[in-house]
């Protein structure tokens, strides 16, 4: 039987956790933060299912950047975001809060019934 857990999660972040590793930290001050961190902190983001919203880190979603970490709101999983080394968590967190004024990207074209 599965169980079912309420949460007040109004949405998630995934960050990839092989990129971390791969930058060693890489943004904060002195770069040596990583990125769930820093998120966790500037949205003010508490631990468990009792936040509002959850930043993850998965294992590897599979594009690894070079001085970048994936990122994918889950708001928006149609858009992956690449997010250098050193970047401003500011600005990091205006693109996740201005996601309903971005439009979607295109969809892949329709595959042709074959004859």
């Amino acid at each position: 039987m599965i169980r079912v857990l309420a949460s007040r999660w109004q949405g998630s972040v995934l960050v990839c956790g092989k990129c971390s590793k791969k930058l060693d930290g890489g943004f904060g001050e002195k770069g040596r933060t990583s990125l769930v961190k820093l998120l966790r902190q500037a949205l003010g983001v508490k631990k468990g299912r009792k936040a509002d919203r959850g930043v993850v880190e998965v294992k590897c979603l599979g594009v690894c950047p070079k001085n970048a970490v994936v990122m994918v709101d889950g708001a928006r999983p149609d858009r992956w975001m690449l997010v250098p080394a050193g970047a401003d968590v500011d600005e990091v967190v205006a693109t996740l809060t201005e996601h309903e004024n971005l439009p979607s990207p295109s969809p892949p074209p329709a595959s042709l019934p074959l004859p």
